[in-house]
């Protein structure tokens, strides 16, 4: 969503006979941490659905749920799952109000239909390095170009989501005791992260040259860290925008309509080096998944043992290593089951 149609859907009122619900509930979400992106686009389709529907009482029924249904053929797996459940948490919230409603269940979470773009090392210097090197053609004191190089070198290095990184504020990043507060998450669950001597010496250099900005409050506590040079925050369009000029530079292809090259793989890339590294140095891989695991801000190991498949596909003597140094503690003919999700 870009800036325009952000600001659309900050300023769409609801009318359905839901109305008043519906900002009731967005009220309790924002005051638990989260977001309300997400929530208004998907509530503003409901909202027109149930006025088109004329929907009189507040009342959600399962008929009224298929009929919605049916009207979504172009949205993609990963689409409806998140619509199943706002609505289903909405007619939750309606149940505890009074409101009978029917509470949907969730479809199977079939939409990782792709594999992440890990990136070699090389690849990884290279777009560093390309963004170090971008040159303006013309001054332009909108471009958020000013904190790209910082900021992607931040999601490699500290593995975090885009969204996570354009939220830091000046109070989040403590140099001194190098680490990062991060506080809000797609989880709403607040952790730290250890920078390493390189990233913070990133993040002086880059901190310093925004200080000199004649900008008011650039520097003061709940400002924003990354910012353009006229002081504005960065958006998740701006990064995307300034990624895929780096990504053509270095002559990796960017095929688009989410397959990739995402921003959000440069999380995956750090997660699988991570491992990667760990297990070199004689680490057990699945003692190294919880650590990973918090690292990434995950609430359960399941998403994170996706990245021991993605390290197992593209690293696969790495793997072999790690079976070499753990095999000594099972039989060779015990076969073991692991259930991440209990």
């Amino acid at each position: 969503m870009n800036r325009r149609e952000e600001h659309f859907m900050n300023d769409y009122i609801f009318r359905s006979v839901f109305a008043p619900y519906i900002n009731q509930f967005m009220v309790a979400k924002e005051t638990m941490g989260f977001g309300l992106i997400k929530f208004r686009v998907i509530f503003k389709e409901f909202d027109q659905f149930f006025i088109a529907e004329k929907v009189n009482e507040p009342f959600i029924t399962q008929s009224l749920i298929v009929k919605w249904r049916a009207t979504r053929v172009n949205d993609s797996n990963r689409t409806i799952y998140d619509k199943y459940s706002i609505i289903s948490q909405f007619a939750k919230y309606m149940n505890h109000l009074g409101y009978p409603c029917y509470v949907t269940r969730l479809p199977k979470r079939n939409f990782e239909d792709f594999i992440p773009y890990v990136f070699s090392d090389e690849q990884i210097l290279n777009i560093f390095r390309v963004s170090d090197s971008i040159i303006m053609s013309q001054r332009n004191m909108e471009s958020k170009l000013f904190a790209i190089p910082a900021l992607l070198r931040l999601l490699y290095s500290a593995g975090l989501r885009v969204s996570e990184a354009i939220s830091l504020k000046n109070n989040d990043i403590e140099l001194e005791r190098s680490r990062i507060v991060i506080k809000k998450t797609k989880n709403q669950q607040q952790r730290l992260i250890p920078i390493n001597t390189s990233m913070e010496r990133v993040l002086r250099q880059y901190q310093e040259a925004r200080n000199r900005l004649p900008l008011l409050n650039t520097n003061a506590p709940d400002s924003y860290f990354f910012i353009s040079p006229s002081g504005r925050l960065l958006r998740k369009n701006n990064v995307y925008f300034w990624f895929k000029f780096v990504l053509k530079q270095c002559g990796i292809p960017h095929v688009g309509k989410n397959r990739g090259p995402r921003v959000h793989d440069l999380r995956h890339t750090c997660a699988v080096h991570s491992l990667r590294e760990q297990v070199k140095t004689g680490a057990d891989i699945y003692c190294v998944l919880p650590i990973l695991s918090v690292f990434l801000g995950h609430r359960t190991l399941v998403g994170t043992e996706h990245y021991v498949r993605l390290t197992q596909e593209m690293f696969p003597d790495i793997i072999k290593m790690e079976q070499s140094i753990s095999s000594f503690v099972f039989p060779s003919n015990l076969q073991i089951t692991i259930d991440y999700e209990k």
